[in-house]
């Protein structure tokens, strides 16, 4: 990593101000790695074979077939690397308030509550944190049990997303979830108790799925009043199980449809869409995805933690250490900074197509005088790709804002595409 002179040296961009800044904190380990999944996510083998395995082991937790003891997550040498990783990065953030913090794996909730609290608390005392800023912590039902939300909760965390993806057992297997429908309910139930906003994730156009079977899992899902509900369509992407071994899947028409029947329902149930996959009651956005939405700041930390910070003459982008045994080890060492294996500035040419990708992800779309603030680019570095989506009717704009259509919310990539260098 490069000392704070490097960035603030003058260069081709002038940005007038930073955008808001949020923090992200990745934990990557997980109790088993879902064949969808592409995330940066490890594995624990368990020490105890399922079938002679005691429900809950040294972390107190009752998922099935697996006993671990506390070198399966080597909780405290990584909260020690975390904040040797921020120490280090401190400089380049001075002074900046931090609005939002993500937690997010793996599975985070694997974490002790203590681990959480210790490393909010040090988090604390290294960065000026915003009076409202929100704190969110992945969970799945898996690692689930009483009182465990509720002590995340005490720990500073003040959202919980949740992982379920499905109600429906039979999908669930399918996806390689660990948990199962009633663990499912528990833990929701339990997240509604302990948290004022919190989110659930649901997954639609799985193998085998049927609408009525959708419907069903939006009948348990809205039963529960979310205050926010996110819902992905399950995609095949590279270097996972699914691309190897590709399950059946609903055709595209039937996905359609699954999309339109979600977007009705949960409409009826007072949820907006206020962003491509995100729906939420007023107030309960998601400031912390919001802020990559918008095209704000971010320090990433932690095994293959993404960043993208601002600075007076340019935008970088870094990347930690990905495979957690040599991030721990690189944050640990006698230089710190080499946990961070790319540092490099966004071209001017690419800077139009980044801040697409994320801020027409929105209903909303975005303020035009924060296209120029936060790629320090003039307007007339979009105003061709402008014209041609308003021509083919996936945008619209007046003087101050520009916003997807519905079609251009159904063909997304095409108009993300139009901005491409």
């Amino acid at each position: 990593m490069h000392d704070i002179q490097h960035y603030m040296r003058p260069g081709t961009l002038q940005l007038p101000s930073l955008p808001p800044l949020s923090l992200y904190v990745h934990l990557p380990w997980c109790l088993k790695k879902c064949p969808y999944c592409d995330f940066n996510s490890h594995e624990l083998a368990p020490k105890t074979p399922a079938a002679s395995a005691p429900q809950g082991g040294a972390l107190g937790l009752g998922w099935p077939g697996a006993e671990l003891s506390p070198k399966d997550v080597p909780e405290q040498r990584y909260l020690d690397a975390l904040i040797a990783d921020l120490e280090v990065s401190l400089p380049l953030i001075w002074g900046r308030s931090v609005q939002s913090i993500f937690i997010g794996g793996g599975t985070p909730s694997l974490f002790s509550p203590a681990g959480i609290n210790r490393l909010l608390s040090d988090i604390r005392a290294r960065l000026k944190l915003s009076a409202d800023c929100e704190i969110t912590l992945e969970a799945n039902p898996g690692t689930f049990e009483k009182d465990r939300f509720a002590a995340f909760r005490a720990a500073g965390v003040t959202r919980l997303s949740v992982g379920v993806q499905s109600f429906n057992d039979d999908h669930l297997k399918a996806l390689g979830r660990v948990h199962d429908r009633a663990q499912a309910l528990a833990a929701l139930e339990e997240a509604a108790r302990s948290f004022e906003t919190w989110n659930l994730d649901l997954m639609y156009a799985l193998p085998g799925q049927s609408l009525d079977q959708l419907d069903a899992d939006l009948d348990a899902a809205l039963s529960f009043a979310p205050p926010h509900l996110s819902v992905y369509h399950l995609t095949i992407e590279p270097n996972t199980y699914f691309a190897k071994f590709p399950p059946q899947t609903p055709d595209e028409d039937t996905a359609y449809a699954m999309l339109d029947r979600i977007t009705e329902r949960t409409g009826a149930s007072g949820l907006r869409r206020y962003e491509v996959s995100a729906y939420a009651k007023p107030g309960h956005g998601c400031r912390h995805n919001l802020n990559y939405w918008q095209f704000g700041d971010y320090l990433g930390i932690g095994a293959g933690a993404h960043g993208k910070l601002s600075f007076a003459h340019r935008v970088v982008r870094q990347v930690r250490a990905r495979e957690p045994r040599l991030y721990m080890e690189r944050a640990l060492s006698a230089n710190p900074g080499s946990a961070v294996v790319q540092d490099e500035e966004v071209s001017r040419a690419d800077l139009p197509f980044e801040f697409m990708l994320n801020a027409l992800r929105l209903r909303e779309g975005f303020a035009l005088q924060d296209f120029a603030d936060r790629t320090g680019l003039a307007l007339t570095a979009i105003q061709k790709p402008l014209e041609e989506a308003e021509r083919k009717g996936w945008l619209t704009r007046d003087l101050s804002r520009a916003r997807p259509t519905e079609q251009g919310f159904d063909f997304l990539s095409d108009l993300q595409a139009l901005f491409l260098p």
